[in-house]
């Protein structure tokens, strides 16, 4: 009888003390100013991490401010590029640093509303993710032309493409959308347009080639799944739930329209490559990282299931460094020396990031930081914890 009571009171004192670790991750309300971590809350080097902040604040990007200059200057090699949706001028460098939910420290107009580029893709996966969750995809290993049969996925090399494919980026789908060329869209730094053009295609599966037509034609896709425009579902059953203000937007090419049961509507982009994609404030992107960092959860409800966020977050076989559109710190090209091995990005043109520790309970929102710099500024966030 002593043992049965030794075991009640283990299994309700375990029971208790994870109750009260769960409710240590705090969530703000919308338009609640991010409550600040108390002095002696959390174990950091206050003069480590201003030294950080410092770091950040003086690598800001060095393209123009004006973001369409930026974008026609960033990729002048590609043929027949252009502007084919909405740019903004963006702020100067900003950012968070957050720890439990708590904020550490900020610096910069993290209220501003800029384009956030290619960290798009991380909402545009957990699209996905709930399309998967919501059982709209049986599976992400399907083919994707089982779902979408209208022309996109025909032929003996796209028909084998599956979602997994698309949010990996090895699809090598080949084809045009909204006026972009497959092979016109980061083409490789050798050859010509012929060579481009007429290349032997990848096996599905087997290279990873950043590419934002064929990010798109997974935005145009699972459009036509959900059978309503993207930004209305992730409004819906994300950023409302986790209190986002309102001032975010998503934008598609402003030719990217389509008809869906009659009613149509704009297919988002993955990206600001040609303009258009999220334009986002960080405190916005900070509760879309704190999602994640709560793996799925805001306050008792899950969101985004904690498998998804898994396989997400795996690295893919042909680059270790990439999931479903998550960078992955592991050992690779990419890798951040001096920073956990378990930490997963949001990425952008310009120094758009959202990083995530789930381990340490740490995320880091920063904005308009010189890209070649996010490593050397994240080992030092590290290193004042």
């Amino acid at each position: 009888m002593k043992q049965f009571f030794r075991i009640s009171f283990l299994f309700l004192f375990v029971t208790s003390f994870n109750s009260l670790v769960a409710q240590e991750m705090h969530f703000p309300a919308r338009y609640e100013a991010w409550k600040t971590a108390e002095k002696s809350q959390f174990k950091y080097n206050v003069e480590e991490l201003n030294t950080a902040i410092d770091f950040a604040k003086n690598n800001e990007y060095s393209g123009s401010r004006d973001l369409r200059q930026a974008i026609l200057e960033g990729f002048k090699r590609e043929p027949f590029h252009e502007i084919l949706g909405p740019t903004k001028k963006r702020g100067g460098p900003a950012g968070m640093i957050i720890k439990d939910g708590y904020l550490i420290a900020s610096w910069g107009d993290t209220q501003r509303v800029d384009m956030t580029f290619s960290v798009t893709k991380s909402f545009l996966s957990t699209m996905a993710g709930l399309a998967e969750d919501q059982g709209l995809i049986q599976n992400v290993k399907d083919k994707a032309g089982d779902y979408v049969w209208d022309g996109t996925f025909d032929g003996a090399h796209n028909s084998k493409i599956t979602w997994e494919h698309l949010l990996q980026q090895n699809s090598d789908w080949s084809g045009e959308l909204w006026g972009g060329k497959d092979w016109a869209d980061r083409p490789p730094n050798e050859g010509g347009l012929d060579d481009w053009k007429f290349r032997t295609l990848n096996e599905p599966g087997t290279v990873m080639e950043y590419n934002d037509v064929r990010v798109n034609v997974l935005a145009y896709s699972l459009t036509h799944l959900w059978r309503k425009p993207l930004p209305m579902v992730l409004k819906e059953q994300i950023m409302d739930k986790i209190d986002a203000t309102p001032t975010w937007r998503w934008y598609g090419y402003d030719h990217a329209w389509t008809v869906i049961d009659g009613l149509k509507m704009k297919s988002v982009t993955g990206g600001g490559h040609s303009g258009a994609g999220l334009f986002i404030s960080a405190q916005d992107m900070a509760r879309f990282g704190l999602l994640f960092l709560n793996n799925g959860k805001w306050k008792d409800q899950q969101l985004v299931s904690e498998s998804w966020i898994k396989k997400a977050t795996q690295p893919s076989v042909p680059n270790v460094n990439y999931g479903y559109m998550w960078w992955l710190n592991q050992k690779g090209s990419r890798h951040w020396e001096g920073v956990p091995e378990h930490v997963f990005y949001a990425a952008g043109f310009g120094g758009n990031f959202i990083v995530v520790d789930q381990k340490s309970g740490l995320l880091i929102v920063t904005r308009w930081l010189e890209p070649s710099q996010i490593g050397e500024f994240v080992k030092q966030v590290y290193a004042a914890f």
